[in-house]
């Protein structure tokens, strides 16, 4: 039941996503031979790594992530006084990280939200913009159709985005239905995003040769002369940013 739950997901990307994959690849591309450069943060539940430093994967998808933290305890008779803005810290972040980091108009930024729903990826996506860099968001559409955004704007990640890649996973995520539970079992967002991202790549890839101008990719480690091929690798994309 699941290996057809996947089938039915890759049908429905090749049927259904094609033009957002190539839409998405063609942004990668157009960066990275403009001088700009590709980030990849959260895609959900840590699916980004995939594309991230891996054997037959571009040099130049680079991570974007980011941490803030503040030290101010407070006693408790303290807490909760007028005038806090625990509602907006979070946003507040993520705005931070934008406008703080290396991030420059013509770049990409790719990242996902299985329902869309969440504070953290909105936000993200619309600083992104603001600041002239492109966006693809990967989600599920059924699922983020059918529940209500936690930004304040009201909007879910599918509405905040250049390109949007739905990765066809179901209200919910889960997938199976088995016989003896009460709820649908096995999800699938995973699988849909990374494959719909190596399409991306594979897109992205094949502009770039057809520029002229072909990507630095990756060959794993493990080979004969594996580490010292990833070196001339790593030197290259260094070098000359893709």
């Amino acid at each position: 039941m699941y290996l057809q739950s996947i089938r039915n997901l890759l049908d429905h990307l090749e049927t259904t996503q094609i033009g957002a994959i190539r839409d998405a690849g063609a942004l990668v591309a157009t960066a990275l031979l403009g001088d700009g450069v590709v980030y990849c943060h959260e895609i959900g539940h840590s699916n980004q790594n995939d594309f991230l430093d891996r054997a037959g994967g571009l040099a130049a998808v680079r991570p974007f992530t980011f941490s803030f933290a503040v030290t101010d305890p407070v006693p408790e008779c303290r807490k909760n006084r007028p005038g806090g803005r625990e509602v907006a810290r979070d946003l507040e972040s993520v705005r931070l990280a934008v406008l703080s980091s290396n991030l420059r108009a013509g770049d990409v930024m790719l990242l996902g939200s299985v329902s869309g729903k969440n504070r953290s990826p909105v936000e993200l996506a619309k600083t992104c913009r603001e600041i002239g860099v492109k966006v693809v968001a990967f989600t599920a559409m059924t699922y983020s159709s059918q529940v209500e955004s936690l930004h304040p704007s009201g909007k879910r990640l599918y509405e905040v985005a250049d390109v949007v890649i739905d990765t066809g996973a179901p209200y919910g995520d889960a997938a199976v239905t088995i016989q003896g539970l009460e709820v649908n079992a096995l999800p699938v967002s995973g699988a849909g995003a990374i494959v719909a991202g190596w399409m991306v790549w594979e897109t992205a890839i094949e502009l770039m040769i057809a520029a002229g101008k072909p990507p630095t990719v990756f060959q794993s480690v493990n080979r004969a002369g594996g580490p010292e091929f990833y070196k001339k690798m790593k030197d290259q994309y260094e070098a000359r940013g893709f």
